[in-house]
C-alpha cells in the first residue's frame, strides 16, 4: 500500500513539474493571455481568423506579447517594426530560432532549423544580405527594375478595369527570384506560374485552422509524432500536400544549384545561391587542410 501510495505521488510530482517550469519562467517572457493548465491558450485562439486575432491581441498587449501552446510559451510579434526588430537586431539574443519541430521531414534552413545551426545560417544570411550588391546591383536596384516591369505590365491593361491582385504579387516573386536564382522571370512564364501557385497552396494550408495545430508541437499529440515520425504519414492530406509541394520547390532550386556550381566565380558572387557555395567550398578546403 505504501508503495502504492509513492507511486501516485511521484506521478503526481511528475504532471506538476511542467507547471512549475511553466510559472518560473513566466517573468522573463513579455505579458500575455493568462493561460490554462496543459492547454495554455489553445482554447482561446480564434483559429478561423488567426491573424486578425493577434493582431487585436497587440492593441490590448503591445506590440510584442506571449502566448502558451500547450504548456510551451510562444512569444508573438505583431507589426513590421516588431519582427524586424527581432530578426535583425535581437537575432544574436534568439537561442532557439525558429524551427518548426513538427515538420521533421523538412529540409533546414532559417525556416526550419534552430539552435546552433540556425544563429550560424541567420548570421551567414545577414551578412550575405549586407555585402548583396557591392560592385554589382543592389536589392533596391532589382526592386526599382521590377517596378518598371510592373508598372510596363499595368499599362497593358490599356486603362481598362482590371484585377490587379495577381500582377502584384508577382512583382515581390520575381524580386526574391532575382536575389536567390539572378534571375527574372516573365509574368507568363510557366514556371514562374508553377512556383508561384505552389506557394500560394503552402500559404493557403498555413493560413488554414488546422495549421496552427501542426505548429503546436508541445501538445502531447505532437509530442508523440516527434518521437515517432511515421505517424505523420497519417494526418490529413493537407500537410503531406505541404511536404509534396515544398519537395517540388527544392527540386527546382536544386536544379539551379547545379547550374551555379558549373558556372561559380569564387570572386564574383551574383546571389544567394552563389554566397553560399563559395561559403561550402571554403569549409572543404579549410577541412583538407586541418
Amino acid at each position: 500500500m505504501d508503495l502504492a501510495v509513492a507511486l501516485v505521488l511521484g506521478l503526481f510530482c511528475l504532471l506538476l513539474l511542467p507547471f512549475w517550469n511553466q510559472s518560473s519562467g513566466k517573468g522573463k517572457l513579455p505579458p500575455g493571455l493568462t493561460s490554462l493548465p496543459i492547454l495554455g491558450n489553445i482554447l482561446q485562439l480564434d483559429v478561423k481568423a488567426i491573424s486578425k486575432y493577434l493582431s487585436n491581441l497587440s492593441k490590448i498587449y503591445g506590440p510584442v506579447y506571449t502566448l502558451y501552446f500547450g504548456m510551451k510559451p510562444v512569444v508573438v510579434f505583431c507589426g513590421y517594426e516588431a519582427v524586424k526588430e527581432a530578426l535583425i537586431h535581437l537575432g544574436e539574443l534568439t537561442p532557439h530560432g525558429l524551427g518548426l519541430p513538427c515538420l521533421v521531414p523538412l529540409p533546414v534552413g532559417i525556416m526550419f532549423s534552430n539552435g546552433k545551426r540556425w544563429k550560424q545560417i541567420w548570421r551567414f544570411s545577414l551578412m550575405m544580405l549586407q555585402n548583396l550588391g557591392m560592385g554589382k546591383r543592389s536589392i533596391e536596384d532589382r526592386v526599382q527594375e521590377e517596378a518598371l516591369c510592373l508598372v510596363e505590365e499595368l499599362r497593358r491593361s490599356n486603362a481598362s478595369p482590371c484585377d490587379p491582385t495577381f500582377i502584384l504579387s508577382c512583382a515581390p516573386c520575381n524580386v526574391i527570384s532575382s536575389i536567390i536564382y539572378q534571375n527574372c522571370f516573365d509574368y507568363k512564364d510557366q514556371t514562374f506560374l508553377n512556383l508561384m501557385e505552389k506557394v500560394k497552396e503552402n500559404l493557403r494550408i498555413l493560413n488554414s485552422p488546422w495549421s496552427v495545430l501542426y505548429l503546436i508541437d508541445s501538445c502531447f499529440l505532437f509530442q508523440v509524432c516527434n518521437i515517432f515520425p511515421v505517424l505523420l504519414d497519417y494526418f490529413p492530406g493537407s500537410y503531406n500536400t505541404f511536404l509534396k509541394t515544398f519537395a517540388q520547390m527544392r527540386s527546382y532550386t536544386l536544379e539551379k544549384t547545379r547550374e551555379h556550381q558549373a558556372s561559380l566565380g569564387i570572386n564574383n558572387p551574383q546571389d544567394l545561391i552563389d554566397f553560399f557555395l563559395i561559403k561550402m567550398e571554403e569549409k572543404k578546403r579549410k577541412k583538407k587542410k586541418g
